[in-house]
């Protein structure tokens, strides 16, 4: 018997064996036939002087997921030039074919309410931890796309312990490129100057069709195509434990950047988070090391405050957000770097020396493109790695973040945001709705009028509690926020540290909507928003003429709209019959055509009254604009380019101006309005100085812009002979010198210490009884932005001068940081200037900053609808 038992023992010892080798022969054929990156794009990813062109990566994900059960690969759907933005799910099979169940646990864990704690550690056991990575979201920091295709392989290829408990314990979503149109863009521009003097140097214009390096700006308005897509992965349907944006930097210091931030630290995320992200960070850089990569940086350079693109926006969705900076070559060429050339010089990092943040400092010599492919994916994998390692605890995490967070909101101050709905103007509030909704914020809306604090709010008001896991984030977007000043934010000298970006991301002062914190839950009738809110304008039956309200931006959309179509429009200059200063009376046209831009843009077509009269003496005619920007080079205006796409928003007609065009004169004939973005004087005339000088040689002759001596007075022309000329932020003052205005900047020759003030909202007045300020309240906020600011010099024609908006005596600021408000205070924000038969219009202020300053818009479009000025007569 006992031979017996031995016998059958052996016999399935065999026969395991069997099972064993035939697993092991599928998994090596398996991987046999999974094509390797070097011989589908026919050379070794991030090897000298190549490029892998997005089609080309696109192509090659669609194969891997022939060749391998381990990836999905999802096209979210067109780029905003057309191109596939792609998420790839890397994970084991079994994974990958639960993943709607997955989703669902993911989703409970980052959102446990009512959910009971015992429930919460079964969901633990049974999920996944989550890992969201994006690359090249720069498209000129080129090493993370080209990382993308040979980390996706060996993670579905390699078959060690350590890949397969990343495949088994975590579901890893990557956006292999966050900016495909720019890839693409820098990819050909970079093989067209391959064997040229030119050879590497930067694209010349803007590597996204209109926000360029802006589109780190862009996780909480969501107004890109592409932020939409990285907000449904990671705000709604698979919010991620941990994130990491692989980034480049300049190539003259540390090697490579790896994650914790150094100090400040934005206020309202939970503490987990930051101990996370030094967590995370640490393996990183230990993983490096441990593959003797030198030169690495962790916890200095870039502060824990920044701006809300998608690293610094993430850790207030309760997600461990990080980013890495390799030092950049010159795209896929080469760079040679003497030792004496590397440099500290920055945040808790002074200089170029070992220090414990920095302990292996690299010697200089040759640095590729190769280097940073390496050094992203040993870091990718370690974020993985160590997430897979603890996957419990990660999740675990993740539950405590969300519950706290709820915890947090619940018993402090204030308790809730209320966002009335009778504002000024209700459908700019209704797109910050539904901005917050993309970003998974839960928002309520009263069934009928609500009363909090005394204070009754109308039937459709809408209310924001922070008893959510998304407290911090709500906090930051609708509270008030005063940017540190202490020590961290101070120099050894008392000067102040500029922000990486603005000192405050106030959604609802940037749009101009009121809201207002409450300190007490609100009751009443309130139903939770499934979806967005609808803005179907109506349009009233049984008369031939409109009126729309002036004081909606949406307004104007609909006015070209009408333009478009062929149908008249007045503009009201008086107030009459229950008509205020900008409304606008639309004169009959197609019903079709009205109900269709009614339904398009939100705005309401009220009926006028037969009785009033379309008079000269309260109204004037309007026309359709004819309206031309200027468009740089040297890499492109991202003011600009938000600029065309705030037009294009709103469906004003324009044209983009280069040199050539404005040097060659004669404008009047073509156009009503010119927009000059800001920009320095330098850049604009193409006198570049400083640091910059020495990049002239380096730029193809076609691509040094500058409208010169010649376009000057091209424009002062266009000007005298009825042309206006809307100067923005820094164009100002390429204005006051160059048109020899009455005016001064009243902010130069001050110096950081007496006066600072670096992207904060503050108090101004408006006088919106004038042209350029119809429809606008009569106080609100503007975004300043290391912006001029003017004073007006007495002349024998002060008269052809008009302040629009002014800075309000004291107590400007609303929220972010002010330094020497004595020497803001009074002075003018928007001066209107008469020259010859037209006009200049000077904005300091940052009036449509990236398409956020929704609040200030009606600023510029005012300066661009042609038809009657007013001005004061002496």
């Amino acid at each position: 018997m006992r031979y017996k038992t031995k016998f059958f023992y052996t016999i399935q010892v065999i026969a395991l064996m069997f099972i064993v080798l035939g697993s092991m022969t599928q998994i090596a054929a398996a991987q046999k036939n999974v094509t390797t990156p070097e011989n589908f794009f026919g050379f070794r990813l991030g090897s000298d002087k190549k490029i892998a062109r997005w089609d080309k990566i696109v192509d090659y994900f669609k194969l891997l997921e022939k060749e391998s059960e381990k990836l999905k690969v999802i096209n979210m759907g067109p780029s905003t030039m057309g191109n596939p933005f792609l998420l790839v799910f890397i994970s084991s099979p079994e994974n990958l074919a639960n993943m709607e169940r997955l989703s669902e646990v993911n989703a409970r864990i980052s959102d446990p309410r009512g959910i009971t704690e015992s429930d919460i550690k079964k969901l633990i056991e049974e999920g996944k931890a989550v890992i969201c990575q994006s690359m090249s979201l720069h498209a000129t920091e080129i090493g993370g796309t080209q990382m993308a295709p040979e980390l996706t392989y060996e993670l579905i290829t390699r078959d060690d312990k350590e890949t397969q408990r990343i495949l088994n314990n975590v579901v890893f979503c990557m956006i292999p490129c966050f900016n495909p149109d720019g890839q693409i863009m820098v990819t050909d521009w970079y093989n067209k100057t391959i064997g040229t003097e030119y050879e590497g140097i930067g694209l010349p214009w803007l590597y996204h069709k209109y926000v360029g390096h802006d589109n780190n700006r862009d996780g909480d308005f969501l107004n890109m195509i592409e932020s939409v897509y990285a907000a449904k992965i990671m705000y709604k349907d698979w919010v991620p434990q941990a994130y990491i944006d692989h980034h480049q930097m300049g190539s003259y210091g540390a090697r490579f950047y790896v994650p914790p931030y150094c100090e400040p630290i934005r206020p309202y995320a939970d503490p987990l988070i930051w101990r996370e992200i030094s967590w995370y960070g640490a393996h990183i850089a230990y993983k490096l090391e441990e593959n003797e990569k030198a030169g690495i940086l962790n916890n200095a350079q870039f502060s824990g405050w920044g701006h809300f693109g998608w690293h610094w926006v993430t850790p207030f969705h309760n997600i461990a957000g990080m980013l890495t900076e390799s030092a950049s070559t010159k795209l896929a060429t080469p760079i040679y770097i003497h030792p004496e050339q590397l440099r500290g010089g920055a945040r808790q990092f002074p200089d170029y020396e070992a220090q414990t943040t920095f302990p292996n400092p690299w010697p200089g010599g040759w640095w590729r493109l190769r280097d940073i492919v390496e050094q992203k994916k040993i870091s990718a994998w370690a974020l993985l790695d160590l997430a897979a390692r603890n996957k419990e605890t990660v999740l675990w995490n993740a539950y405590l973040k969300a519950k706290r967070q709820t915890e947090r909101g619940a018993q402090g101050k204030p308790k809730a945001y209320v966002i009335p709905n009778n504002q000024h103007d209700p459908l700019t509030a209704k797109k910050m709705i539904n901005t917050l909704l993309l970003s998974g914020i839960e928002i309520k809306q009263s069934r009928t009028a609500l009363n909090v604090n005394g204070i009754t709010y109308p039937e459709g008001s809408f209310v924001i509690s922070l008893e959510q896991p998304k407290m911090g984030l709500i906090r930051n977007l609708l509270g008030r926020t005063i940017y540190p000043d202490n020590a961290w934010t101070r120099a050894d000298d008392g000067s102040p540290v500029r922000p990486y970006d603005l000192a405050t991301h106030t959604m609802n002062e940037f749009m101009g909507i009121r809201v207002d914190p409450i300190d007490e839950a609100a009751g009443g009738d309130l139903e939770k928003l499934a979806g967005p809110v609808p803005v179907v304008g109506k349009v009233e039956e049984g008369c031939s003429r409109f009126v729309l309200d002036g004081r909606l931006n949406a307004s104007f959309k609909a006015v070209n709209l009408l333009f478009k179509n062929g149908i008249t429009v007045h503009r009201v200059d008086k107030p009459v019959q229950g008509l205020s200063p900008g409304d606008f009376i639309v004169s009959k046209g197609s019903k079709a055509v009205i109900k269709d831009i009614a339904e398009q843009t939100g705005v309401d077509f009220l009926a006028l009254e037969s009785n009033v009269n379309v008079g000269k003496e309260w109204t004037h005619k309007i026309k359709k604009p004819r309206i031309g920007m200027y468009q740089r080079y040297w890499g492109g205006n991202m003011d600009e380019g938000w600029t065309r796409f705030v037009l294009e928003q709103f469906s004003f007609p324009y044209t983009s101006l280069k040199d050539t065009e404005i040097k060659k004169g004669d404008l009047i004939k073509t156009y009503d309005v010119i927009i000059l973005p800001s920009d320095s004087t330098g850049m604009i005339m193409g006198q570049i100085t400083g640091r910059y000088r020495r990049y002239l040689s380096s730029v193809p002759p076609e691509y040094q812009s500058g409208i010169g001596q010649k376009g000057v007075k091209a424009l002062k022309t266009f000007v005298e002979e009825g042309g206006t000329l809307v100067t923005l932020g820094g164009a100002c003052d390429f204005g006051i010198e160059k048109f020899g205005l009455s005016v001064y900047n009243a902010m130069d020759n001050l110096s950081s210490k007496e006066f600072f003030c670096p992207g904060s909202t503050i108090k101004v007045k408006f006088d919106n009884q004038h042209p350029l300020a119809y429809g606008m309240p009569s106080e609100g906020l503007v975004l300043y932005w290391s912006s001029p600011a003017f004073a007006i010099t007495p002349s024998q024609h002060n008269e052809r001068y008009e302040t629009v908006v002014r800075y309000q005596n004291r107590d400007l600021l609303q929220s972010g940081w002010l330094i020497g408000e004595e020497h803001l205070a009074n002075l003018a924000a928007m001066v209107n200037a008469k020259y010859g038969k037209g006009e200049v219009v000077l904005i300091g202020f940052r009036t449509q900053h990236r398409s956020q300053t929704h609040g200030t818009y009606k600023l510029l479009f005012n300066a661009l609808l042609q038809g009657k000025t007013v001005y004061r007569n002496p």
